[in-house]
């Protein structure tokens, strides 16, 4: 298995594109996650350009982690499989981890989550069941073709969701629904450089004010329940079937947790 990461060897940055060929050669499966955000301006310019050289090189297999609901991911989707390659697309809700390991974990500690969410509701799910879904995609057959929408076993706003985690803390927490303007702003105030205001306005307000629903359970995904079991928050959960292995599980799973920020 081959890291693609700035520190990786051969090294891979997003932001540099000498470094793209060198990682995709000689692999024979990849999974592509672009940085910062999918949903950010210009990735589907970006995954295009390193799915096509690594079809060139003879990749087998991709694997995107995608957004539901997203024009820019959208188009890294169409990039990816428009190409004479195994594909796959991986394709979750928010990750619960952003409550307690993510970018939701200061704010809460410091009492106030504000975000520019309004009262719509997100099925949180659970990043270990988003990398059981990645590992089987690039490590099974009968995957091929499709593409799995992710979600938590129910709807949640942000304002139940941070109750609930005082309820559960027992501390006093609130969430304070603000507009896109305050939230790029306090982007910038965070020290994001000024350029990005726009950009992360603009796409975190698509993300945050999207309609949700839950995914429905499909045959090939999710046929007889079996453990383990799909995570949502306040400790609610829904059987979900434990996928066959071919690989070295534990470093993989903990490599597809690693690119979404979170600890294995």
């Amino acid at each position: 298995m081959r890291v693609g990461s700035r520190a990786g060897e051969p090294p891979f940055d997003w932001e540099d594109p000498s470094t793209w060929a060198g990682a995709v050669a000689g692999v024979q499966s990849a999974y592509l996650m672009y940085y910062p955000e999918i949903e950010w301006p210009g990735a589907g310019d970006a995954i295009a350009a390193v799915a096509r050289l690594a079809v060139d090189a003879g990749v087998e297999r991709l694997v995107l982690l995608s957004a539901r609901n997203q024009d820019e991911a959208v188009r890294c989707e169409d990039a990816v499989t428009s190409l004479p390659v195994e594909w796959t697309i991986v394709a979750p809700a928010s990750f619960n981890q952003n409550f307690d390991e993510g970018v939701f974990l200061e704010p809460l500690r410091n009492g106030v989550l504000a975000l520019p969410a309004g009262d719509n509701a997100d099925p949180f799910i659970d990043a270990d069941d988003i990398a059981d879904v990645a590992v089987a995609a690039l490590t099974e057959d009968g995957h091929v073709g499709e593409r799995y929408e992710l979600t938590g076993p129910r709807l949640w706003t942000f304002a139940e969701g941070v109750g609930e985690i005082a309820r559960a803390t027992g501390r006093e927490l609130r969430y304070v629904p603000i507009t896109r303007d305050q939230f790029a702003d306090a982007v910038v105030d965070d020290g994001a450089p000024a350029r990005v205001r726009r950009a992360a306005g603009h796409a975190h307000l698509r993300v945050l004010r999207r309609p949700e629903q839950l995914a429905g359970r499909r045959r090939r995904a999710c046929p007889e329940p079996q453990a383990p079991r799909l995570r949502g928050l306040g400790g609610r959960d829904r059987p979900h079937r434990r996928m066959g292995r071919r690989l070295d599980e534990t470093a993989l799973r903990a490599l597809v947790l690693q690119s979404l920020g979170l600890k294995a």
